[in-house]
């Protein structure tokens, strides 16, 4: 097929058409979004604000937020006004933005759920021990380890992928711009990029989720060992409501990007990217934060 020019734009085809149904569930994404929005800035409002938030649990849960606003600030607002305008174009250098930010903030939150994750077991199984074994300098040093991993992969992936000569066919059957979608509309071969993007994802998706399964197993262990009924149901309801964020988050990472090609589809691509694009965020702030009697406390401290 006949190349088209790397500076002609590529068209989004959307996650919504303009039938009854689709224009609902369209304000229901735009109603969840915003919900996210508002969640995740006052956690961070919140952290910053009161001292008593001032620890290496909550600092962790406030990069948490800023990722995920600015996970939503990337997709949502582009989708909106395409869906609303009817004008579907997006330019290479914003494509490659639009990679850029997703994978950075998607592959950092995964090794900053594993942090998070070995913060609650050292705060369950070693309390007496935590300012040592969760240290500011150890809190400062998986932060800027999981941005920095964030970073590299999106800069490698947005790159690899812009490098491509794309074919006369440039609409990209999705609501933003994702490599493995975009990589289908190549023309060269893109076996080798594949490959190095399983072995990303296998770095950037299965190290963490091990990481997390050990830590929540060793902390289920301790539960057991409790002789409390009450703390053992609390940290049991604790434990599982995590393990569903998580398993949300990277059960939909893996199905997008680690499954054989062949089994890829379209339409199925779009309404799992919906979950760890706009409902994970949204859900996080709930689960992780507004749930917790110290952030409940500091919410009201700030309305009186």
């Amino acid at each position: 097929m006949e190349n088209w020019n790397i500076t002609a734009d590529f068209i989004l085809l959307g996650l919504f058409n303009h039938t009854g149904a689709h224009q609902f569930l369209f304000v229901l994404v735009l109603i969840v979004a915003f919900t996210s929005l508002v969640g995740n800035a006052l956690m961070l409002l919140l952290i910053l604000l009161d001292p008593r938030l001032h620890r290496p649990m909550y600092f962790l849960l406030s990069q948490l937020s800023l990722m995920d606003l600015m996970l939503i600030s990337t997709i949502v607002p582009k989708m909106a006004v395409d869906y609303l305008t009817g004008k579907k174009f997006i330019s290479p250098a914003g494509c490659g933005f639009q990679i850029f930010f997703f994978v950075t903030l998607g592959g950092g939150e995964c090794f900053l759920l594993a942090a998070m994750s070995y913060d609650r077991y050292v705060a369950v199984c070693h309390p007496l021990r935590y300012p040592v074994l969760m240290s500011w300098k150890l809190c400062l040093s998986m932060i800027l380890g999981s941005w920095f991993l964030g970073t590299a992969d999106g800069l490698m992936q947005a790159a690899a992928t812009l490098n491509f000569s794309f074919c006369r066919t440039h609409e990209i059957d999705h609501f933003f711009c994702e490599a493995p979608t975009l990589v289908r509309l190549a023309c060269a071969d893109t076996s080798v990029f594949e490959y190095v993007m399983y072995i990303c994802c296998v770095l950037m998706l299965l190290i963490p989720i091990f990481l997390i399964l050990i830590s929540y197993g060793l902390i289920l262990a301790a539960v057991l060992q409790m002789h409390s009924n009450e703390a053992r149901k609390k940290a049991f309801a604790t434990c599982s409501s995590h393990l569903s964020v998580v398993g949300l988050f990277f059960g939909a990472g893996i199905f997008t990007y680690m499954r054989p090609k062949s089994y890829r589809s379209a339409n199925y691509n779009k309404v799992v990217s919906v979950y760890y694009t706009i409902f994970t965020p949204v859900l996080n702030p709930l689960i992780y934060s507004l749930r917790n009697s110290e952030v409940k406390g500091a919410l009201r401290k700030c309305m009186d």
